[in-house]
């Protein structure tokens, strides 16, 4: 009788550590299955603005040209060098000049990035009478970056599930001016993204800011209420990066999240790490402002320039966190 109460409990306790070694695969899949949701619904940008890179031309009063190309290069390494990125986007001014030649020179650096990389055009970048043309700019873009084959200078993509990206052109080119302004085929075509695209978290990319990080009427968005209406009716977050200012500012308005970025020539010399995280109810915003490793130009740089604090910003523009609410519809 001992016996095969021995032989029962030895078997029940076989049973158990069977169902035992079950529920824990189960729970370590179920856990599993979240830690990846949460890493997959992660997306991390590298934004680079206003590097007015140029091969030939001298320091300004306030922009440090001769070294525009180890600057940017410095970003670059850093970028390659600090963990994955899903992308890497220049929000304009990519050279200082509008020239074929120079705006080759400036594809040549950046294709030593190991991510994948995404332009938009600034007033810098495009001719009003010369070679550089907006269709000759996406033209020269697209022969050089297998991920910039579209024809028109506007565009979208979708680097990850849950995110849509659109891209903006800014500029105006029947006429000379620092302002900006989105054409109205632009404009319906930007309802049209945000439309389609309800559930998903945006980023916009413009040179010429949505919203000035501060007051300058010659560089404003001439339908700057416009476009900021049209952003604040989509129902999900709306994160913009920005240029043109060479600022660093911060801006929260409800649903959208304004990230301006200072310029790689100008003081502070630096470019931003955007790191956003979709759940079902918010989405987490983290921002930070990486400055560059040549300290030599970037004192040269401060010391070139008036208002400095102003480019810089307080310490809540150069690094902070922000909880955007999302409707999951």
């Amino acid at each position: 009788m001992a016996k095969t109460s021995y032989k029962k409990q030895e078997n029940e306790s076989f049973f158990t550590k069977v169902v035992n070694l079950i529920l824990t695969l189960v729970l370590a899949y179920f856990i599993g299955s979240q830690v990846c949701t949460e890493a997959n619904n992660n997306l991390r940008i590298a934004q680079i603005s206003d590097a007015h890179f140029s091969t030939y031309e001298q320091n300004t009063s306030y922009k440090m040209l001769e070294d525009s190309s180890a600057l940017l290069d410095d970003a670059i390494m850093q970028v390659n060098t600090s963990g994955a990125y899903d992308f890497v986007i220049f929000t304009g001014d990519l050279i200082n000049t509008p020239k074929v030649s120079e705006l080759e020179a400036f594809i040549g650096h950046a294709n030593k990035l190991v991510y994948p990389w995404y332009a938009i055009d600034g007033n810098h970048d495009i001719s009003i009478d010369g070679p550089l043309t907006k269709s000759k700019f996406i033209s020269v873009l697209g022969e050089n970056n297998r991920k910039m084959k579209q024809k028109n200078i506007y565009y979208a993509f979708t680097p990850k599930r849950g995110y849509r990206v659109i891209c903006l052109d800014s500029i105006i080119d029947n006429r000379v001016t620092t302002k900006g302004r989105i054409s109205k085929e632009q404009i319906e075509w930007l309802k049209n993204e945000l439309n389609t695209y309800k559930k998903e978290t945006i980023i916009l990319c413009t040179h010429v800011p949505v919203a000035e990080p501060y007051s300058s009427p010659s560089h404003a968005m001439e339908n700057e209420p416009e476009l900021k209406r049209i952003l604040k009716s989509h129902t999900n977050p709306v994160i913009v990066l920005q240029g043109h200012y060479h600022a660093a500012r911060l801006i929260q308005n409800e649903n959208l999240l304004i990230i301006a970025c200072p310029s790689l020539v100008s003081f502070p010399n630096a470019f931003r790490v955007i790191n956003i995280n979709t759940g079902k109810t918010k989405v987490k915003v983290d921002v930070f402002l990486k400055e560059t490793n040549l300290k030599e130009a970037q004192t040269h740089a401060r010391i070139r320039l008036m208002g400095t604090q102003m480019l810089y910003g307080e310490k809540a523009d150069r690094n902070n966190s922000f909880e955007m609410r999302r409707e999951n519809l």
